[in-house]
């Protein structure tokens, strides 16, 4: 493609630029450069890509976007400034692709928890009614049926556009798509075309990034402030911030509840381990996934489903079909012994949701027996409020590893610990070891006790120093309970 189309539409502070120059590849920061490429240099929080400019330029990029030109550019090299190298990057990947958000139905799920199930649900649902669709989330990329690597929630603007034109290429109708408030923050989403968009809670994360609460809704918030007019806005009725996200949208705006009068209305009848039953709308369905929480994200799914122009009689019969997602409430029984429950809750919020629904559902009155941790180099704050929570809806508490990054593990623990209510010590364990503190639960477990492993939920390694361990919380819970 020309580098005159490639940059159309950016804003440019100064350039010397040959426009016909034919451009196959572009590259940012210090990504392998090749000769012939645009390399754009981008601004990181760990590393700024202007340093890695000469080493671009000797190994033969033909054109360089930065935001800070260096002063000595060698002939026959094109250079371009322009105010944001990130919002450059999203916007030329897209018509470096071919603008293929334009081609499908691209509907973004953002909020703090439920943004992969319920993306995960909506490419299982429109599946099952007979369409092709694509998914971008935590836990997997699928075109269609075909599944690629994760690596982020929400993947830098080439891998996303790339991603966008497979589908499109294939025959991909729809694309359901995670948005972290991370992607929204550094333009990663710039130049996508959004026919919808759904908001599922706020609650606290990511503090570590964003400066303080404030600023992780605004940011959330901005999503919905560029939707387009001939886009909807979806909103939870039951989070306050619901309101928020649609003042000056300029969308359609809807909101679906499971506790107030809105445009789709959920009611749950009764709860059981296997699921719930529940009213949506006046009809009376059952579903696959337990938990209040489940609800809530399934009434979403069938508005969403809805918006998109499906019957909603059949969006109703294919929520009756959809199964759980990998690592959000998943159970595994051992015959007569314990349950084993693996769910992804990292956040207080979320690990509340969680304790909440095993309560409500646990009607043979077993302990539960809760084993969580909290990540590091991450938001410190949250590590006391997630060990006082599961203190408090446990009878039996273990304190673990999650992925400890670069801190010391028993640091994370000490801070945990700060947590629990004096009352509760003498019932909360520290372990470091995540390895043996599962072991630890599956022995001192009960033929009807619960066992809850929290934090990590699909993820298949365990993050230390450095160093990616190969660690599934499901495998090793099915181990030591099926000995």
């Amino acid at each position: 493609m020309k580098l005159k189309e490639i940059i159309q539409g950016l804003e440019i502070v100064g350039m010397t630029v040959d426009g016909n120059l034919e451009i196959q590849r572009i590259t940012f920061n210090s990504g392998e450069v090749k000769k012939g490429d645009l390399f754009v240099a981008i601004r990181g929080y760990q590393c700024d890509g202007h340093q890695f400019i000469d080493h671009a330029l000797s190994a033969g990029a033909a054109v360089i976007v930065c935001e800070e030109a260096p002063a000595l550019v060698d002939k026959g090299v094109s250079m371009i400034q322009v105010p944001d190298s990130r919002r450059a990057l999203a916007r030329m990947a897209s018509t470096f692709h071919g603008c293929p958000s334009k081609e499908l139905q691209l509907i973004g799920i953002t909020g703090t928890n439920g943004k992969t199930t319920i993306a995960t649900l909506l490419h299982q649902i429109h599946t099952r009614l007979g369409f092709k669709s694509g998914l971008l989330s935590t836990i997997q990329v699928l075109i269609g049926e075909e599944s690629r690597p994760a690596t982020l929630t929400t993947p830098d603007p080439l891998r996303i556009n790339a991603y966008i034109r497979e589908m499109v290429d294939t025959g991909c109708e729809y694309c359901f798509m995670e948005v972290s408030s991370h992607a929204i923050d550094q333009e990663r989403i710039e130049g996508l075309e959004f026919n919808g968009g759904v908001f599922t809670n706020l609650t606290r994360d990511h503090l570590d990034y964003h400066k303080d609460f404030k600023e992780y809704l605004t940011v959330k918030k901005r999503f919905f402030d560029q939707l387009p007019e001939d886009a909807f806005a979806l909103v939870n009725g039951d989070d306050k911030h619901g309101k928020v996200m649609l003042q000056n949208c300029h969308a359609e705006a809807h909101t679906y509840s499971l506790r107030s009068l809105s445009d789709f209305r959920g009611k749950i009848k009764e709860m059981h381990m296997e699921g719930s039953s529940m009213e949506i709308n006046g009809a009376e369905v059952w579903i696959n996934l337990p938990g209040r929480f489940n609800a809530s994200n399934l009434l979403c799914v069938y508005g969403v489903t809805v918006l998109l122009g499906q019957h909603p009689e059949d969006a109703l019969s294919g929520i009756t079909l959809l199964s759980p997602v990998p690592g959000r409430f998943e159970i595994f029984r051992s015959g007569k012994g314990p349950t084993g429950i693996v769910d992804y809750a990292h956040t207080p919020d979320a690990l509340q949701n969680v304790l909440d629904t095993i309560h409500e559902v646990n009607v043979s009155g077993g302990e539960i027996i809760t084993v969580v941790g909290a990540g590091g180099n991450r938001d410190r704050g949250k590590r006391p409020n997630m060990a006082r929570i599961a203190a408090e809806a446990s009878q039996k508490l273990i304190l673990t590893s999650d992925n400890p990054r670069d801190e010391d593990p028993e640091n994370i623990l000490d801070e945990m610990m700060e947590g629990i209510p004096p009352s509760m010590i003498d019932r909360t364990m520290r372990i470091v070891s995540r390895e043996e503190a599962i072991r630890t639960a599956s022995i001192i477990a009960g033929n009807h006790d619960i066992i809850l492993v929290a934090g990590k939920g699909h993820e298949k390694t365990q993050e230390i120093k450095g160093e990616k361990i190969a660690f599934d919380d499901m495998e090793i819970l099915k181990r030591n309970l099926s000995g």
